[in-house]
Parts: C-alpha cells; sequence; structure tokens
C-alpha cells in the first residue's frame, strides 16, 4: 500500500496582505502560519501518526517553510519539487487582489475553466493536468512508501479529481470545498494500478 499524506502550509503572509502569490510574489508564512506549523511539528512529534519513507514540498516559500518548521517531526532530508506549486498565476504574481481585478478584469472565471489567472498564467485545465501528472508520478516512483508532501490547497483539492478519476475541464463542485491551513490530507493507493 502506498500511503500519501498531503500537508496543506500554514497561513501565508500573502493571504493576510491579500497578494496573488505564485514563486514571485509568495513572501512565506505569516505569524499565525508559523505557529500552525509548529502546533502541527509538536502533534507529529507527540503522535509519531505518520512514520514516513519521502519527505516533499513545493518550492513555494509558504510551502517550504511549513515543511521545514514539521521537518524534526519527519526525520527525513527535505526534495523540492516545482510541479507541486499551486496554480501558477503569469504576470499577476505578486500583485494585490483589488489591483489584480482592476488590470486583469476578463481573466479568471468560473463559467470559463480555460481561461489563465493573468498572461503567462495557467487555466484551470492545465493546472490539474500537471497538479494530476505530480501525483502520478510520485505514487509511482514511490509506490510502496509512506509520502509526506507539503503543498498547497489546489493541489489537494486537484488530489480528488485525480485519485477519484473526475473530469478536468470543467471546473467540478469539488474545488468548492477549502482545505484549512496544515491540514492532513490521507491516500491510500493500493499496489494495483
Amino acid at each position: 500500500m502506498t500511503h500519501l499524506y498531503i500537508i496543506r502550509h500554514g497561513q501565508a503572509q500573502s493571504a493576510v496582505e491579500e497578494r496573488v502569490a505564485g514563486i514571485k510574489g509568495d513572501t512565506g508564512l505569516s505569524e499565525l502560519g508559523v505557529e500552525q506549523a509548529t502546533r502541527l511539528r509538536e502533534r507529529l512529534l507527540a503522535t509519531k501518526e505518520i512514520k514516513a519513507d519521502i519527505f516533499i514540498a513545493s518550492n513555494i516559500p509558504r510551502a517550504r517553510q511549513t515543511a521545514e518548521i514539521i521537518a524534526p517531526a519527519i526525520g527525513l532530508p527535505l526534495l523540492l519539487d516545482e510541479e507541486v506549486q499551486e496554480l501558477r498565476p503569469g504576470e499577476a504574481d505578486g500583485l494585490r487582489v483589488q489591483e489584480y481585478q482592476e488590470r486583469y478584469p476578463r481573466y479568471w472565471s468560473d463559467t470559463n475553466p480555460f481561461t489563465e489567472l493573468s498572461p503567462g498564467g495557467e487555466s484551470w485545465p492545465e493546472f490539474v493536468l500537471r497538479a494530476s501528472r505530480s501525483l502520478e508520478r510520485i505514487t509511482t516512483e514511490y509506490a510502496g512508501k509512506t509520502i509526506v508532501l507539503v503543498c498547497h490547497g489546489g493541489i489537494i483539492q486537484s488530489s480528488f479529481l485525480y485519485f477519484f478519476g473526475s473530469p478536468i475541464v470543467v471546473t467540478p463542485a469539488v474545488i468548492e470545498f477549502e482545505t484549512k491551513n496544515t491540514s492532513i490530507t490521507h491516500w491510500e493507493r493500493g499496489n494495483f494500478y
């Protein structure tokens, strides 16, 4: 059995500042985000509920920083993976949300999933395809192992689409659920695929 534990990063400073935050606009965790990650580390140290073989994180600062904080509870070297980044925003990266909405009013629509967030960014189907390929690669490469992946809410949402075999072309109802900061999503996958 392959076990995949997907941990969402702690609260990002960009969320507090209401910024679009890809690799360029992300400045790491907020004070609350550091506290959330620290509490998760303490929980994992106390419960020893995850005995990981592989430890991977997105290279976006908020996920990387969360992983670095919980690392003592995982006890493994951290591997960074740019393919498990959140949806790539393109030119909007780093803008305040209000400025983004004013500058790019025709971009990103729940009714048109093929529209990217801004020029140079990903559309919903492009993002879910990248996320799904990444999950396939990781769970295949480390089949039969326990994997901890620290990443983003969009990757977690995409994991439901991928593992349940849902279509990625339309924005599904599952996108409406929100994973909480430092939440743990646990997938088990048999070695029959």
